[in-house]
């Protein structure tokens, strides 16, 4: 796993690198590359060109796994700890969320994972040891979700113990942001039926800001993110009583 990390790391730095300069910078057989660019490609976080491995571009959920991938990946692997065998919860869509739900797979059983995301649904499909309980409503094609009225009215059935949400960006007077007006109103209808609230964001998103509302922090009760998140970010959360917990 620490292999394909690298891999990422440089193919995001470089934007494309062959497979002999991979082969050479990991001190491994060329065979073994082509089979991890296999492995990676597979999983929509690069693509293949003419003996090179090239970033993907654009805005879709594959192209976003693949920024930031070892902090998500950590990220998700500290959010798993929070989750038990036999457990219900509720994942919003999002890079990170998919993560989450990848390692709940690996490391949980009898986890159903409540979710209005299409893609997070084909993300996990091989795995036997998860249960997804897909959630209907207007399609929207660019982030693979569902949104709408049915939706929401499909949410308001449950209740579970945590909802594990994604944000776009962060402002100090407003709290947490999204980008997508449908899709907030999503979350923040899956924020009213669960017991807490854990933002999972990488902290690149504490220097941007969404154009719409999403969370303010006293409905907030965990943020984990990566220890690059600003310490007056940081501050900020603790004094509004939203627990931060970082990885490295």
């Amino acid at each position: 796993m620490e292999r394909l990390d690298h891999i990422i790391k440089l193919v995001s730095t470089h934007e494309k690198i062959d497979v002999n300069t991979l082969s050479e910078l990991l001190k491994v057989s060329k065979v073994t590359i082509r089979k991890d660019l296999d492995k990676l490609e597979s999983k929509g976080l690069l693509h293949r060109e003419h003996g090179y491995a090239v970033l993907n571009s654009g805005d879709d959920l594959n192209v976003r796994l693949s920024f930031h991938h070892d902090k998500k990946r950590k990220i998700a692997q500290k959010a798993v700890e929070l989750i038990q065998d036999n457990e219900t919860i509720m994942i919003e869509s999002g890079s990170t969320c998919a993560l989450l739900a990848e390692q709940i797979c690996q490391q949980k059983r009898n986890v159903t994972i409540i979710t209005n995301s299409y893609f997070i649904a084909d993300y996990i499909r091989s795995y036997d040891s998860c249960n997804v309980m897909l959630l209907g409503g207007e399609y929207q094609k660019n982030s693979q979700v569902t949104v709408g009225p049915l939706l929401k009215e499909m949410i308001s059935f449950f209740h579970v113990k945590k909802a594990f949400i994604g944000t776009d960006g962060f402002a100090d007077e407003e709290g947490f942001t999204g980008k997508d007006l449908m899709r907030t109103e999503v979350v923040k209808e899956m924020a009213r039926v669960a017991e807490e609230v854990v933002i999972l964001t990488d902290s690149t998103k504490f220097s941007k800001r969404g154009t719409v509302s999403q969370f303010s922090t006293a409905e907030v009760g965990l943020v984990i993110t990566d220890d690059q998140i600003p310490i007056e970010k940081e501050e900020l959360l603790q004094q509004q009583g939203v627990r931060v917990e970082k990885v490295r």
